[in-house]
């Protein structure tokens, strides 16, 4: 049983800034022993690690060859995609890959050629992994946005689906919904399934590409504008039921009703100018590990948490000594969900009266009782502060001697130089690890070995050890500036050049034999 588990509550899908590390070895009066931390990975580029599949068969464009027009202009029919020439083809993976400036890549459908029928299209993105979003998605069209379409996400690996939101020129005909905006819910209905308007009608403007799905618009509900009210946005996705989920997925897809109609009703005499394009789909998240890794990496072809906590399972949640006998709410639930898993079984969180163990030295006002463990600790530490009772600084801070525990700049920030240092951290006493050459307790500086350029080098020459020969000079200890005669590094070569205005050699009398040997030798060798 571990003496000691400090595990942040302040379970959020998006976390701005990073968590620390998930583990220190700290000393206590029982000796040495590691102290746990919240801590989850790192912010990344969902689209990088995901599969995608479009959907039905034959959708995405060029077998057969086919033309097809642009709205700007619809009667000059000259484009064609064709699957079988790598310039002309419009495969999937073009939606994310790296473009070069001013050139899109895009997959893009057939066009409308069997009008009537509806062309539809689903995209359905795959991580094979529980994610979080941490911002927008954002998806770019080219040769316009459609005007009806659904986002949809799945929880399990594609089995079953929900909408997220849905979109359209005019929702009330397309969903028989009203028209809203996500920056317009309030708090109750934050993670509410809306249609909005806003990215449907057509603009008629080549800027006019993205169409989103407005996370930060619904953290701002709680954190402000400017999501500087983190603390709030904790407070409630701890206990709103259902926020934090709604953040979460394994899958997503879109589903393309319609096309883009160049702002008019359908032409049926030029469907070569309707179809679906699409050059990037910007998704940006974390592994979901509910608090207990802070690396997510990729294994067997799919995105895996690298546990802590004697946790295990896709998600970290599940007791990595659990036996069978475990208690009957952990059976069959993988994937709780952060505070369930923290909280249960046998969990309580409350204010720091609430238990007579919960000092936080005025970090916090906020405590958890872990019953599995028998221990109290504080919730969501303030002033840069961490720790079972907030009596530890975070990584990138140093205690301050002169302030007493609960004084807020208790913490000092360690202000390690970027380049000069190993890394933002530093001792107790204020010191940053520097890199060879650097000096100082930011490691701003040089030894008196190196000069600075953009980091610490090692010094050509100087005054007293790296002397310049044969009369050169030192310029900043960064090269030596040689005579005529001279070359190399420290001016320790003579050096043959062609001569002043009488013909002669630019040879110094000490070399001047040595620059005659060379002539007779080029001379023999016929140069």
């Amino acid at each position: 049983m571990l003496h000691l588990l400090v595990l942040f509550l302040h379970c959020l899908p998006l976390a701005f800034g990073d968590y620390d590390i998930c583990k220190s070895w700290v000393t206590t009066d029982e000796g040495p022993t590691w102290e746990f931390y919240a801590c989850q990975p790192k912010v990344m580029r969902l689209k990088d690690y995901v599969k995608v599949k479009v959907e039905p068969s034959g959708i995405t464009c060029g077998d057969p060859p086919e033309r097809f027009c642009s709205h700007e202009n619809p009667y000059l029919c000259s484009n064609e995609c064709d699957a079988s020439n790598p310039d002309l083809a419009h495969p999937p993976l073009l939606m994310f890959d790296k473009e070069d400036e001013g050139l899109a890549t895009y997959w893009q459908s057939v066009t409308w050629s069997r009008y009537p029928s509806p062309l539809e299209a689903n995209i359905t993105l795959s991580w094979n992994k529980s994610v979080e979003l941490t911002d927008d998605v954002v998806v770019t069209f080219e040769y316009g946005r459609p005007t009806v379409m659904v986002l949809e996400k799945s929880l399990d690996n594609g089995r079953t689906w929900q909408p997220y939101q849905f979109y359209a020129e005019d929702c009330m005909e397309a969903f028989h919904m009203p028209a809203r905006r996500a920056r317009d819910l309030s708090s109750s209905s934050a993670h509410r399934v809306l249609c909005t308007e806003e990215y449907s009608r057509w603009a008629g403007s080549k800027k006019e590409k993205h169409v989103r799905f407005e996370v930060r618009d619904r953290f701002a509900i709680f954190a402000g504008p400017d999501l500087r009210n983190m603390d709030n946005l904790y407070t409630r996705l701890e206990s709103a039921k259902g926020l934090k989920d709604f953040f979460t997925f394994t899958d997503l897809r879109m589903r393309l009703l319609r096309p883009a109609l160049g702002g008019t009703y359908v032409q049926r005499e030029n469907l070569y100018k309707y179809f679906y394009a699409i050059s990037n789909i910007e998704v940006i998240g974390r592994c979901k590990c509910n608090l207990h890794a802070n690396l997510c990496s990729v294994r067997e072809g799919s995105l895996q948490c690298e546990c802590e906590h004697n946790t295990t399972g896709p998600d970290c949640a599940m007791d990595r000594q659990a036996e069978p006998s475990a208690p009957s709410s952990w059976k069959g639930k993988p994937e709780l969900p952060c505070l369930e898993h923290l909280h249960h079984p046998g969990t309580r969180a409350a204010a720091g009266s609430a238990f007579g163990n919960c000092e936080c030295y005025g970090h916090s006002n906020r405590c958890s009782y872990i019953d599995f463990l028998n221990v109290v600790t504080c919730v969501s530490c303030k002033h840069n502060t961490r720790g079972q009772h907030c009596q530890h600084c975070r990584l990138g801070y140093y205690r301050n001697g002169s302030a007493e525990l609960d004084d807020e700049n208790v913490c000092i920030e360690c202000n390690c130089n970027q380049i000069g240092s190993v890394h933002d951290r530093c001792n107790e006493t204020g010191f940053c690890e520097c890199r060879e050459g650097a000096a100082g307790p930011k490691c701003d500086d040089c030894l008196p070995t190196h000069y600075w350029r953009q980091g610490c080098y090692p010094n050509v020459c100087d005054d007293d050890q790296l002397l310049c020969q044969n009369g050169g000079t030192c310029l900043q200890n960064q090269r030596c500036a040689c005579p005529r005669g001279y070359t190399g590094v420290h001016c320790e070569q003579p050096r043959c050049d062609p001569a002043d205005e009488d013909g002669g050699l630019d040879c110094g009398p000490a070399t001047l034999l040595g620059c005659l040997l060379l002539l007779g030798l080029a001379a023999r060798l016929g140069c």
